[in-house]
């Protein structure tokens, strides 16, 4: 070692004589750097779509486990015809193999908004918004289990690693509040991450900004780690000398975006102090819009979903790009919590209790950002990971369907009152207009001003998209 480097570079025996007392803020610059914070560093630009966007924000309400098309947005009045009797076509391996006979659905189905779409009871506050809704009923997975469809789902790829499209987005788009990050995740009511755990919302290889932050809708606080414990002239003294220290390393060491990301990450962290608090009282909410979407439900679980879509429209004011909602438990007919949405038995009692738990207040959120002139530049989504099958499991249940599913857009971009593909008489497989999840994201990120070919990130020797080498931008729901 030259002269020059050993004085350049500091020793470890030195290092921590030189930060003894502030070691603790070290220990938490650590822990804020483990979510991610993809606010601005100052003096930087956001970056720049590609082309003019449609939509600026991404509010996606995810149904963990499995939302059943042929009781929710693809009618099939066959099955009722042919109620109890065996599949007539060859009926593919399931994830249980406990395969009974052709099960209608419980709900009728009832035309809403001038362009007559068809929505089942169990969603009449969502039906009643028909006429902004592009309905996809060809949706198709590769997977059938959770785990590897809410990676593929969120990710394009069935493993852990890969960055979530909300990282994407982040990454393509920056945030428009440099005291917030661009990915945020809503949980409340004791919501946890769905299977696969929180890998799903990773930045995988981008730079570590772009992972989802957490916050807790009604968590006291919304974020760990958040809440000041000492002056601001103290903590922004000692973040000073830390930034200082990480400045000396990049120095010596060169670009290195992991390092820096670090740095905006409690940079973010330190702003979002005072920006977190405030932005999750919700006592400035007028009671009308509180009512609109739930929030005086007498069900905990459904007012505290409303919760969650309310804060979704007020981070997205904010200039948040990506907030993606979560399902509460759900115990009926095996859904459980990280899967609510997966009734493998009492199919009826346990899909009546989520859309009871979620649609006035997705219906809510879609009605009060169009009131406030926010639908036109804001997408939101709703999907699950694959459908279930139009037969039964054992005898009230249905098991899992990644041959053909349902999942609707809205706003942004979208031409509303509309229907893309279709799945066979019995809703089992795709006939018309296959679609897949890269379909859905390259159509997502088109909406948003991004060709989804030239958003990549050099890893491995090659370059990755959210897409992978597949996707097509689905056209005809875009308006």
């Amino acid at each position: 070692m030259t002269q020059k480097n050993q004085k350049s570079v500091l020793s470890r025996r030195e290092m921590l004589k030189r930060t003894s007392t502030g070691f603790g803020m070290l220990a938490l610059s650590g822990l804020m750097a483990e979510k991610s914070f993809a606010g601005l560093p100052k003096g930087a630009r956001l970056p720049a779509p590609h082309f003019r966007p449609r939509a600026k924000n991404v509010i996606f309400c995810y149904m963990s486990g499995g939302v059943s098309h042929l009781d929710s947005f693809d009618p099939k009045p066959l099955l009722k015809k042919k109620s109890g009797e065996p599949m007539p076509v060859p009926v593919q391996k399931t994830m249980f193999d406990n395969n009974g006979n052709i099960f209608p659905s419980p709900w009728e189905f009832k035309r809403y908004g001038e362009c007559g779409m068809p929505v089942s009871d169990i969603f009449s506050h969502i039906g009643s918004c028909a006429d902004d809704l592009a309905v996809i009923r060809s949706m198709t997975s590769t997977v059938s289990e959770h785990a590897q469809g809410n990676y593929f789902f969120h990710t394009g790829f069935p493993f852990l690693g890969h960055p979530s499209a909300g990282a994407w987005a982040s990454y393509g788009l920056g945030t428009e509040n440099r005291d917030l990050p661009g990915f945020i995740v809503l949980q409340s009511g004791g919501a946890i991450a769905p299977h696969g755990g929180v890998g799903v919302f990773s930045n995988g290889f981008l730079p570590a900004q772009h992972q989802a932050s957490i916050l807790q809708a009604d968590g006291t606080p919304a974020l760990l780690n958040v809440t000041p414990s000492e002056s601001d002239r103290i903590q922004r003294r000692r973040l000073d000398f830390i930034r200082g220290i990480d400045d000396g390393y990049l120095r010596n060491l060169g670009h290195e975006e992991q390092v820096e990301a670090a740095v905006r990450n409690y940079e973010t962290a330190y702003r979002m102090q005072s920006v977190v608090p405030e932005l999750c009282d919700l006592s400035g909410e007028s009671e009308a819009t509180k009512k609109l979407y739930g929030m005086d439900s007498p069900d905990p679980q459904k007012a505290a979903y409303a919760k969650q879509c309310l804060l979704a429209r007020r981070l997205v004011e904010k200039g948040v790009r990506f907030v993606e909602l979560s399902c509460l438990t759900e115990k009926i007919g095996a859904g459980g919590a990280a899967n609510p949405w997966d009734q493998h038995s009492k199919l009826k009692e346990g899909h009546g209790a989520m859309a009871h738990q979620v649609d006035q207040p997705i219906a809510g959120l879609l009605k009060d950002l169009k009131a406030r002139g926010l639908l036109d530049e804001t997408l939101v989504i709703f999907s699950g990971e694959f459908g279930r099958t139009p037969f039964s499991q054992g005898s009230d249940g249905r098991d899992h369907n990644p041959f053909g599913f349902s999942l609707w857009l809205a706003g942004g971009g979208v031409k509303g009152g509309t229907i893309y593909g279709a799945t066979d008489e019995f809703g089992y497989h795709v006939v018309e207009n296959r679609a897949t999840v890269y379909d859905l994201w390259a159509t997502v990120l088109h909406l948003m001003g991004m060709n989804h070919e030239n958003l990549t990130y050099r890893y491995g020797g090659r370059d990755m998209r959210l897409t992978d080498v597949h996707g097509n931008v689905i056209k005809e729901i875009v308006a």
